[in-house]
């Protein structure tokens, strides 16, 4: 075949996470492809320093975020800036967007108006209540049902897909990308996670408690009901370390500051860079979490993981047993926190596989992407 144009669309941390194995497997073929990176910058310092850390850097930075804009401000300014500074100076072959983000819609949009076709990583993930999370769940909806290649991670998404009616021939199971990026963490890049933590004097030991939160359906009560329940736990755990990296997001950062900072073990960081939330996870004697990304690679580590949402579209994790839905309920977080947080850590662990794959598929996705234009 001849060598296609790839365009690669991101603009958040979790979505440089998962496509990074791809790039770097497609950078592989310098005679098949030529890879172009578009950073919308939807997280501007968190994307681009999980890109160094892959030793990858943007082609293109859009610069898209502004203070307090709405979400029709968002996409309308994503979609302008591809438009004109992306698609009207690149000859693109085809956009490979993944997840369920605003630039996710926005890239899968701008390449349908020109006809190009769109290949979405991790395809079919579905909660099915369109505010749950919001406005996730609409997104990845709507990207699906313009996309050319879907690369559904468990057969779970591809069952979904089928459902909606997408075409069985463009459904590819493939795992999720994001194993393969835990594989690409070397003994030297864990070893310099563990000086960063020596060098804030924050002790890691089997007492820790990783904590996330951030996404927009908890803003308002149920972050007050969320941060109560682990105030309650920082009280009652005096020899546990709490350790939450704070989301910049002024709706969460000003409540849990407020909340936690006055106690000696916790401990509140700015946003972690990949390799260092990777050593925490790893270490943790428990996860509190809403992100989707830790909710995948928490199994890996064997480490028990609630999930402070009503509606996961990782049900994977649900079923096998790895995680366990706890929404914003203040009684359910304290009850089964307090189950795990009693016991040592070493009767915690977690011995199921982890559902969401095993490390090769970004090797499976340029297959699938060869055989496509071949």
């Amino acid at each position: 075949m001849s060598k296609k144009n790839i365009l690669f669309v991101f603009g958040t941390r979790p979505e440089v996470i998962k496509l990074a194995p791809v790039i770097l497997e497609l950078k592989k073929y310098p005679n098949k492809y030529n890879t172009i990176i578009c950073n919308t910058e939807q997280q501007k310092e968190l994307s681009n320093q999980t890109l160094s850390y892959f030793n990858l850097k943007a082609d293109i930075n859009l610069d898209c975020m502004r203070d307090n804009q709405s979400l029709a401000d968002v996409q309308s300014r994503i979609i302008n800036s591809l438009e004109h500074e992306v698609f009207d100076k690149y000859n693109v072959d085809a956009t490979i967007v993944q997840g369920d983000t605003m630039t996710v819609l926005c890239g899968a949009l701008t390449s349908f108006y020109r006809r190009i076709p769109i290949f979405h990583v991790e395809a079919g993930l579905r909660s099915y209540d369109i505010f749950e999370p919001f406005p996730e769940e609409v997104m990845r909806q709507m990207t699906s049902r313009v996309t050319a290649l879907n690369f559904a991670p468990t057969e779970k998404n591809k069952n979904a897909l089928l459902k909606e009616g997408i075409n069985e021939n463009s459904i590819f199971v493939t795992g999720n990308t994001v194993i393969d990026a835990l594989f690409c963490l070397s003994d030297e890049t864990m070893q310099s996670a563990k000086r960063f933590y020596e060098d804030k004097n924050i002790k890691i030991d089997d007492k820790l408690v990783l904590i996330t939160v951030h996404r927009r359906e908890n803003h308002g009560e149920r972050i007050d009901r969320i941060l109560d329940a682990i105030e309650y736990l920082v009280k009652k755990h005096p020899d546990h370390r709490f350790i939450l990296p704070v989301h910049p997001n002024p709706n969460v950062k000003g409540k849990v500051y407020s909340k936690l900072e006055r106690y000696n073990n916790v401990s509140l960081l700015e946003p972690l860079d990949y390799p260092n939330l990777v050593y925490l996870m790893k270490n943790a004697k428990l996860i509190l979490t809403d992100s989707g990304g830790i909710q995948e690679e928490a199994p890996s580590f064997g480490c028990p993981t609630f999930v402070m949402r009503y509606e996961t579209e990782r049900q994977e994790g649900i079923d096998a047993g790895v995680s366990v839905l706890v929404g914003a309920d203040y009684d359910k977080i304290v009850k089964l926190s307090e189950e795990i947080l009693l016991k040592d850590k070493s009767k915690t662990r977690l011995k199921t596989q982890n559902p969401y794959g095993c490390g090769n598929s970004a090797k499976k996705i340029e297959e699938i992407i060869n055989s496509y234009f071949g």
